[in-house]
C-alpha cells in the first residue's frame, strides 16, 4: 500500500494522463490537498480544501484515456443519494437515465456491490474513511482470538457488518445507510454472503443499543430466527472497542466524538470520554449538553442548531432574521425559533461535537445547509486550513463538562473582527484542546496510559493533530485507527468484540 499512496501523492504534481503510467493498480479514492496547479472546475469538491482521485485501475478505464484528450474524468458510482449502488445495466439507465450524461457499461455481471474504498492523508498517516473494494472481506487480523463466533450488524449509518471467527475479523465492504429498503435488503443480502464465504457458525449477534435503528430489528429477527444471544451495545462504546480490537489494548480511554450516538440515558451522545474496557465502560466527561432546535431538523438546518446555543447568552434575533432566507419557511420559521427559545420548552438536546461543529459552520457564514453527509464541518476544516489560531481560547470546564456555549459566543461576537479562517482554526483547537484535556485528566486519575480518539470528527485532520500532540508531550501513548474506518465504518467490529467478551 506505501507505493501505491506515494504514486497517489505523485498525481498532485502531475497531469492526470502522465500519473496512469505510474500504476494502473491503485484501487481507492485517495483525498488530496488542492495544490497550486489543480486544474479541475470548481465544480468538483466545491468549498473544500481537497479532491478525491483515483487512477485507473483496470485496462478499460486505460482504453478510455487512450481514445481522448481530456485530461480526467468525474466518475461516480451508479446510485441515488442513500440508495445501494445499481450493479445491473437496464436498473442503472431506468434509474438514473435522466440524471447521468454517460455510461460505463461492460458485458461482464457484477455478482455483488462494492464501493470503492476512501483514503486520506494525515501528514503521513494514511486514514481510511471507507473500508470497501480492495480491503474487504479481508479479515482484519487480530492479536488474540475471540471464544465465540460473533455477527455485528452495525449501526444505522455507514454500515457495515462484521464476524468475529477466532483471530480473524471479517468486515463486510461498506454498505450504507440502512434507513432506505432497497439498503436494508443490501445488508441482509451481505450478512448472509458473508456467513457463506467464512462458513461460521453464529452464537451471538450484536447491535446498536437504539431501540428503533434498523439493524437492531434485523439483530433481533436473526436473533429469534437462529436462537441465539443478542447483544447491545452502546454506540461510542463500540467505536472504542473497534480502536482497542484493532490495537490490541484491554483498557483505554477513550475520546469518541462524532454526529450522533444513543446514550445509556436516553439522550443523544457525540462528544465523550469514556473509560472502554472489553466488557463494559464509564462514561468520564462530555461536551456541555445543547438544544436541538427541531430535533432532526437542526443536523439539516444546522443554523437551528447555532440558534439553540446562542440564545441564551446573546442577542441573535437580527442575525437569524437577516439569515432566515436559509431556512424552508424563511421569516415565519425564524420567528417560531425564537418563540421556541423564549419559551425554554426544547427537549430534544445532544453532547455532539458534530453538531456543535455545525454550529459553528454557521455563525462564521460558511454552509447552512447539509445537503450531504458531513458538508457544514468538512467545509469549516478546508476554511480553517488556511488560518491561524487567533482567539487562544483556553477550555472552560463546569465539572466534567466542557464549555461549548460560551465558545459559540466568542465566535459570534468576533465574527467581524476576524477572518473565517482564523475563527474556524480557533474553534477546531479550543475542541481539541478540551478533548485533549479531559482525556489526559481521566487518564491520570484512572491510571490508563492509553488515550485513543474514534468517531467521524477523527477525520478532522487539524483536531487530530493537535490531540495526539498534547496526549503525547504528556508521556501517554495516543492510538487512532490504522486499519478501519474512524467513522460508523468501524462499528460492527466494535460490536462483535464486546460481545465475545460477555
Amino acid at each position: 500500500m506505501a507505493r501505491s499512496l506515494e504514486t497517489i501523492k505523485t498525481f498532485a504534481q502531475v497531469s492526470t494522463y502522465e500519473a496512469i503510467a505510474l500504476s494502473s493498480y491503485i484501487h481507492p479514492i485517495v483525498l488530496l490537498d488542492k495544490s497550486e496547479n489543480y486544474f479541475l472546475s470548481d465544480q468538483i469538491a466545491p468549498r473544500l480544501h481537497n479532491v478525491g482521485v483515483m487512477l485507473p485501475y483496470t485496462g478499460l478505464h486505460i482504453m478510455l484515456f487512450d481514445k481522448v484528450r481530456e485530461p480526467a474524468f468525474v466518475m461516480t458510482s451508479a446510485n441515488p443519494p442513500n440508495e445501494p449502488i445499481v450493479k445491473d445495466n437496464e436498473v442503472a439507465l431506468g434509474k438514473l437515465g435522466n440524471t447521468v450524461d454517460y455510461f460505463l457499461f461492460h458485458d461482464r455481471e457484477i455478482a455483488h456491490r462494492c464501493d470503492d474504498s476512501v483514503i486520506r492523508m494525515h501528514d503521513s498517516r494514511p486514514t481510511i474513511i471507507r473500508r470497501s473494494r480492495g480491503y474487504a472481506p479481508e479479515p482484519v487480523q487480530l492479536k488474540r482470538p475471540g471464544r465465540t463466533c460473533v455477527l455485528g450488524v452495525g449501526a444505522e449509518q455507514n454500515v457495515t457488518a462484521c464476524i468475529l471467527l477466532g483471530d480473524k475479523a471479517f468486515i463486510s465492504q461498506h454498505i450504507g445507510d440502512v434507513e432506505n429498503v432497497d439498503t436494508f435488503e443490501f445488508l441482509s443480502n451481505t450478512i448472509n454472503h458473508l456467513i457463506q464465504l467464512t462458513n461460521g457458525k453464529i452464537e451471538g449477534i450484536a447491535c446498536d443499543l437504539h431501540p428503533k435503528f434498523s439493524t437492531t430489528m434485523l439483530a433481533q429477527t436473526l436473533s429469534k430466527n437462529q436462537s441465539v444471544p443478542l447483544i447491545q451495545v452502546q454506540h461510542h462504546h463500540a467505536h472504542i472497542s473497534s480502536l482497542m480490537a484493532e490495537h490490541d489494548i484491554n483498557e483505554m480511554i477513550g475520546i469518541v466524538c462524532d454526529g450522533f450516538g444513543f446514550g445509556t440515558d436516553g439522550q443523544a451522545w457525540g462528544g465523550e470520554i469514556l473509560q472502554s474496557y472489553a466488557k463494559g465502560f464509564k462514561r468520564l466527561a462530555h461536551l456541555q449538553e445543547q438544544p436541538m432546535l427541531g430535533g432532526d431538523l437542526a443536523t439539516r438546518y444546522p443554523i437551528r442548531m447555532a440558534a439553540g446555543i446562542l440564545g441564551n447568552g446573546a442577542d441573535i434575533e437580527d442575525w437569524l432574521f437577516e439569515n432566515s432566507a436559509t431556512l424552508p419557511h424563511g421569516r415565519t420559521e425564524a420567528e417560531l425559533i425564537l418563540k421556541q427559545l423564549e419559551g425554554g420548552k426544547v427537549q430534544a438536546k445532544t453532547t455532539s461535537c458534530g453538531r456543535i461543529l455545525d454550529a459553528v459552520a454557521v455563525i462564521l457564514g460558511i454552509c447552512n445547509e447539509r445537503t450531504y453527509e458531513g458538508e457544514p464541518a468538512m467545509k469549516l476544516e478546508s476554511v480553517a486550513i488556511n488560518g491561524s489560531d487567533v482567539l487562544k481560547l483556553q477550555p472552560r470546564f463546569e465539572g466534567h463538562t466542557l464549555d461549548t456555549a460560551w465558545l459559540a459566543r466568542e465566535l459570534f461576537e468576533q465574527r467581524d473582527k476576524y477572518s473565517a479562517s482564523d475563527l474556524a482554526c480557533s474553534a477546531q483547537s479550543y475542541l481539541a484542546r478540551g478533548l485533549a484535556q479531559m482525556s489526559i485528566e481521566e487518564s491520570k486519575r484512572s491510571g490508563i496510559k492509553d488515550v485513543g480518539f474514534s468517531g467521524g470528527v477523527a477525520y478532522n485532520q487539524q483536531i487530530t493533530r493537535t490531540i495526539r500532540k498534547l496526549v503525547e508531550e504528556d508521556g501517554l501513548r495516543f492510538f487512532a485507527h490504522e486499519r478501519l474506518p474512524a467513522g460508523d465504518g468501524c462499528i460492527s467490529l466494535g460490536q462483535a468484540y464486546v460481545a465475545c467478551a460477555q
